[in-house]
């Protein structure tokens, strides 16, 4: 299991990450509140200023998924990964109308979670238990993608094994990262992220500098990546890959960055962020800030190009940027870049889980199983069931076939993204019924789910197409791959719209139009 051990890349990695862990435990005692009341434990006591949410939300945002994920889907077909940095773009300036609105209604009300907003604003206790189940179960992948990270990470290492032995890194580093979080709650991804986000801009910086000077410029960079892409094309081990897009692959790479960019911000984990900051404000300044992440991403991405530029050669895309580093930096830099990354997978896994398990207790146990819970009683459920969560995620990778870790992501945003009527627009309007959005969210599930199963794999882009002949023509139509989440919500939208007309809302509205002005001057 050690016979190829790094031992002084392994040595740095292990000081970072018992550094990290210590910060974890230490992070009960960082700010005042009581942790056996679910508000302090999974919402840090909604104090977070925007120093702290700046950098909680890029360490819960911007995760393994960005170091490793979207490098390897550049090395394999090229300019199709740059998918990420349109959307993480496009993205900020809607969060920036949206999000402070969803703050002042939660903290008028004590809403921790969406699903207590969708049941204060519809009054459906199903439309709840839709919206929390769906968070949860798009969770599920989102941490195993972070899983896939940090395994790349340790086998870098030379930490290798064979059967049970190859997953037995990472259920480690798991059930540390599963005691701090269980110990401290939010606070402790909140401190860890502030490490994080310095180590990941030190190793990128280093990246865009270094690796680029060692092959000999961009020029040359490009160069050899068209022609490694020239030459999958003509292999036919591709369908398609190059520098720039492809005709075939403009329609699909538009419609992920939408799809993605509607998904991003209704994940349990992002909007645990959110509610965590302490003022409308902050959120607004955060929004502002943000795209100084989404410039990084751009750089990380170029990291697939510069691994075949460089001549790295691996089975599994995955494996490319670790085994890059190696390549690039001297030992003790790569185990401290190696160590970075783990990072990245280790605060978003806490967020995530810690999202989840708020969702969990609020808006499945205690409405259906135990209505007369106590904050203690609540808080002490949330922190079992993220650990309960984790251990879903290392089945979710044991288990789950893909191609690429990206699906991982990608399948939770087809499923994530059926929320967004109920959320967004029940931000501005009450116009829509929650039976309506309940079978509208049905219907998205059921035709995001359906569309994404492969043969093979789990396959969130290309499997349904937009083929919609055009009045007055035969043959002609849209004719291109969709992104299956963006396809199926667009569907859940109709069939909530029509439905409405039909079933008009006759609940209880809870909020008021002033709850939602109010954040305006926050």
């Amino acid at each position: 299991m050690f016979d190829h051990l790094n031992v002084v890349a392994a040595s740095v990695f292990v000081f970072f990450f018992a550094l990290v862990t210590v910060l974890g435990f230490v992070a009960a005692r960082w700010k005042s509140g009581d942790l056996n009341h679910i508000t302090e434990w999974g919402l840090g006591g909604r104090r977070f200023g925007k120093w702290v949410t700046w950098f909680l939300l890029g360490g819960d945002l911007y995760t393994a998924y960005t170091v490793i994920a979207i490098p390897a889907v550049v090395y394999a077909i090229g300019a199709y990964g740059f998918f990420a940095v349109p959307y993480t773009i496009i993205i900020y300036p809607f969060l920036y109308l949206t999000l402070p609105r969803l703050w002042a209604v939660s903290h008028k009300h004590g809403y921790l979670t969406a699903s207590d907003f969708v049941l204060g604003r519809y009054g459906d206790r199903w439309l709840e238990l839709a919206v929390a189940l769906t968070g949860i179960l798009a969770t599920m992948p989102y941490i195993a993608l972070q899983l896939v990270g940090l395994e790349k990470v340790i086998g870098a290492l030379g930490i290798t094994g064979e059967g049970w032995l190859q997953h037995l890194p990472i259920t480690i580093a798991f059930v540390v990262l599963a005691l701090f979080t269980y110990k401290s709650g939010l606070r402790a991804p909140a401190l860890i992220a502030f490490v994080k986000d310095a180590m990941i801009y030190i190793f990128i910086v280093a990246a865009v500098v270094i690796i680029p000077y060692q092959l000999g410029g961009f020029g040359r960079i490009f160069d050899a990546a068209q022609a490694a892409y020239a030459a999958k094309l003509a292999a036919k081990t591709v369908p398609a890959a190059g520098v720039t897009l492809l005709p075939g692959q403009i329609g699909p790479y538009i419609t992920l960055a939408i799809g993605s960019a509607m998904a991003l911000f209704m994940y349990p984990h992002a909007l645990t962020g959110t509610l965590a900051a302490s003022s409308g404000r902050a959120i607004r300044q955060n929004t502002m800030m943000l795209p100084a992440y989404s410039f990084v991403l751009g750089l990380i991405a170029l990291l697939g190009v510069m691994a075949i530029a460089a001549g790295i050669k691996v089975k599994n895309p995955q494996d490319a940027v670790p085994q890059l580093v190696l390549w690039a930096f001297p030992d003790w830099f790569a185990g401290f870049c190696l160590a970075a990354i783990a990072l990245g997978a280790l605060v978003p896994a806490a967020v995530m889980s810690i999202g989840a398990a708020n969702t969990f207790t609020r808006n499945v146990w205690k409405p259906f199983i135990h209505p007369q819970m106590t904050s203690q009683e609540e808080s002490f459920l949330a922190k079992l069931v993220s650990l309960i969560v984790k251990i879903g995620a290392l089945l979710v990778i044991f288990f789950m076939p893909t191609q690429f870790a990206l699906d991982l992501q990608l399948l939770g945003g087809v499923w994530m993204v059926q929320i967004f009527p109920a959320m967004i627009l029940g931000l501005y309007t009450r116009w829509f019924s929650g039976p309506a959005l309940l079978i509208g969210w049905a219907v998205g599930m059921v035709v995001g789910t359906a569309s994404a199963w492969g043969e093979k794999a789990w396959t969130p882009v290309h499997a349904l197409k937009w083929d919609i002949p055009l009045v007055g023509t035969i043959d002609s139509g849209l004719g291109f791959a969709a992104y299956n989440g963006l396809t199926a919500v667009l569907a859940n939208v109709v069939v909530a719209f029509l439905l409405s007309l039909l079933i008009r809302p006759n609940a209880p509205d809870e909020t008021s139009p002033t709850d939602y002005e109010d954040s305006v001057l926050a």
